[in-house]
């Protein structure tokens, strides 16, 4: 059985590299999405009235990077369970997730009718980002890299479901 203290600083790991890559994936994404809004290093925003498309777009982007990042630096160690590599799960929680920023710069341009810079990047690249990166760090560790005695699911009897919630 696995020590605790080394379950510990695998999963204390596994969240500093996810965090470096969402922190890489999500400069291009706020670089981007600033350049198509707001002219941002380019003198005339081609998408300043389309804001929820732009960041749509550039977080596409950024999703890219993410995954590439995730899969060969973050969570090389559990190899893909699914036959896409699991590819199609990470970009429907990517998706799912970008709702919390998505609907944070709704309520900011809609509601409030800020659509400033400030505004826009307080409201979807802080309060949005944050909210997205713990539901995300959890549903891919969950659902997308599995640890590979999990992924052998329910069959693998009483004994590999203890083990499993060890390494999970």
């Amino acid at each position: 059985m696995e020590h605790v203290s080394d379950r510990w600083r695998r999963l204390l790991g596994e969240v500093w590299r996810f965090f470096a890559v969402a922190q890489l994936a999500t400069w291009v994404s706020v670089t981007l999405f600033n350049m198509g809004v707001h002219g941002w290093l380019i003198g005339d925003a081609p998408m300043r009235d389309h804001a929820i498309a732009a960041y749509v777009l550039a977080n596409t982007v950024g999703m890219i990077i993410s995954y590439r990042g995730a899969r060969g630096w973050v969570f090389p160690h559990r190899p893909p369970q699914h036959a896409d590599g699991g590819r199609t799960a990470y970009v429907a929680i990517n998706f799912a997730a970008m709702a919390l920023p998505v609907g944070c710069l709704m309520i900011s341009r809609g509601v409030l009718g800020l659509t400033d810079p400030l505004s826009d990047n307080i409201s979807a690249n802080v309060i949005g980002l944050i909210m997205a990166f713990g539901a995300r760090f959890y549903l891919f560790r969950r659902y997308v890299f599995l640890h590979p005695v999990s992924a052998q699911g329910p069959a693998q009897g009483s004994a590999g479901a203890a083990q499993s919630a060890v390494h999970s």
